[in-house]
């Protein structure tokens, strides 16, 4: 149903990430089945920061077996229209605060029709 695609600084946060939680593959596959159900997420894990009619971003957290199923953060956009998710940012909530507010501009700009 949804396709998944994911920015290069995604990427390369997830590899990094991965080194430190191996399970990190699994976990983000579990992720895309919930997406799959419910492309926006429900309950008190999903919030979205922001949403226009052709996307929605949204701010979840993820479940990290190596992490004793404590979570990571995920930022992801999804576009109705098309079925996609595009990941956007990963990050570990004891490592950084708060989501990058510049880099959702930045994607928002670019992905503007």
């Amino acid at each position: 149903m949804s396709h998944f695609d994911a920015l290069a600084e995604f990427e390369k946060e997830f590899k990094r990430l991965f080194k430190k939680y191996g399970t990190l593959d699994d976990d983000l596959e579990k992720f895309k089945k919930i997406l799959m159900i419910t492309p926006t997420g429900i309950g008190k894990n999903f919030v979205t920061v922001y949403s226009s009619q052709t996307v929605k971003i949204v701010k979840a957290r993820m479940a990290c077996r190596a992490l004793r199923d404590r979570s990571l953060r995920i930022v992801y956009s999804y576009f109705e229209q098309e079925q996609l998710v595009e990941f956007i940012e990963l990050y570990f909530k004891g490592d950084k605060e708060n989501e990058d507010r510049d880099r959702i501009k930045e994607y928002l700009s670019n992905h503007q029709n």
